[in-house]
């Protein structure tokens, strides 16, 4: 903006009203989705990988055979997603981050109170999360917002945030 055309009043200096939602997005320091992929994959090694070794080599007798996973998919997809819902969850709602979130200073938060989600909405962002992942195009849908926020948090009313701690 030059001065010449404020001065001849071309070009205003008030700043236009913003509506509510944009403020909301202003308020709220989202994560962006680098850190949250490395939490998450971060939270597959510490989390999920020993879920997956108990249930590969512990409930079933190794990858193939009669007893093996390979004949069990079903069953052991349940066996791996029960318990890390489970865990997640619980980590979502005392804490408001996982082992993950904690490294990288992210937090889970509901939208409505802008405090840590309860246990059902931690675990309905879970739920919603592991929709979006098994279908797979939902889960493009945060590249395309301003707010990086996916369906499942969208669906959840969580957000991701950067920590302030």
């Amino acid at each position: 903006m030059r001065w010449r055309d404020v001065k001849q009043g071309k070009v205003s200096t008030k700043e236009p009203k913003k509506s509510k939602k944009a403020n909301r997005e202003e308020t709220l320091p989202f994560a962006s989705l680098f850190d949250r992929f490395k939490a998450f994959v971060t939270d597959t090694f510490l989390i999920a990988m020993p879920i997956f070794y108990a249930v590969i080599y512990l409930i079933f007798d190794g990858l193939r055979g009669a007893n093996g996973i390979e004949a069990h998919r079903l069953e052991s997809w349940l066996y791996i997603l029960i318990p890390l819902g489970l865990v997640l969850t619980i980590f979502w709602s005392i804490k408001g981050q996982s082992p993950g979130m904690k490294a990288y200073e992210l937090k889970v938060i509901d939208t409505k109170t802008k405090e840590k989600p309860s246990f059902i909405l931690s675990l309905t962002r879970f739920i919603f999360f592991n929709i979006a992942f098994f279908t797979i195009l939902p889960l493009f849908s945060p590249y395309f917002r301003k707010d990086r926020q996916g369906i499942w948090d969208l669906l959840s009313n969580t957000a991701v945030i950067k920590a302030d701690e």
